[in-house]
């Protein structure tokens, strides 16, 4: 939830007809088993499926209709978009850091503005880390000559920005599409 938001609920809701109550529980499945994080990982999609069908037959279905749809889970923030592009043309190094799969970062960066503007990036199933793993930080670092004391770095996990800190960033939590803009026109 930073350059881009995440409608994962309204996608279950709204897109494929479930109760908001269902669509919690599916979510709080998916989102909080650990193979979820291996798809950040580079763990293949169709074996994940299969194994999340496995492990949840009574939400297989829904699941699998997700996980194939994620075209419709992200929504642009234009706003963020645009301020990204104002630091670049002032001369900011920009760089993106983030825990995704593989398939579902194609689909959501595929038309995004901001990756006119990035100077590189580590995404987690490149590198099979994931944050707040030390070694994802270090990776960017070391692909790109970067010194973490010379970095900002933004996330909306807390515990992706504790990591951040012990790694030698500096770091700020987005809690709300407002507050990031906010902070990045103090930048």
């Amino acid at each position: 939830d930073v350059l881009l938001e995440y409608r994962w609920k309204d996608m279950l809701v709204q897109d494929y007809g479930m109760t908001e109550e269902r669509a919690v529980q599916i979510g709080k499945s998916m989102f909080d088993d650990p193979l979820w994080s291996g798809l950040d990982l580079g763990n293949p999609l169709e074996e994940t499926i299969c194994r999340y069908e496995k492990k949840y037959p009574e939400y297989a279905k829904e699941i699998r209709w997700f996980l194939t749809h994620g075209e419709y889970m992200h929504v642009a923030r234009p706003a963020v978009w645009k301020m990204v592009k104002k630091l670049k043309q002032d001369g900011y190094g920009i760089y993106l850091l983030s825990n995704y799969s593989e398939g579902l970062f194609k689909k959501h960066t595929e038309y995004a503005d901001f990756m006119q503007d990035i100077d590189g990036m580590v995404v987690s199933y490149m590198v099979n880390k994931a944050k707040p793993d030390r070694a994802i930080y270090q990776a960017l670092c070391d692909k790109y000559n970067l010194k973490p004391e010379e970095c900002l770095f933004f996330d909306d996990r807390a515990e992706n920005v504790e990591g951040a800190v012990k790694f030698g960033m500096d770091s700020i939590q987005v809690v709300s599409q407002k507050q990031l803009l906010t902070e990045l026109e103090k930048l």
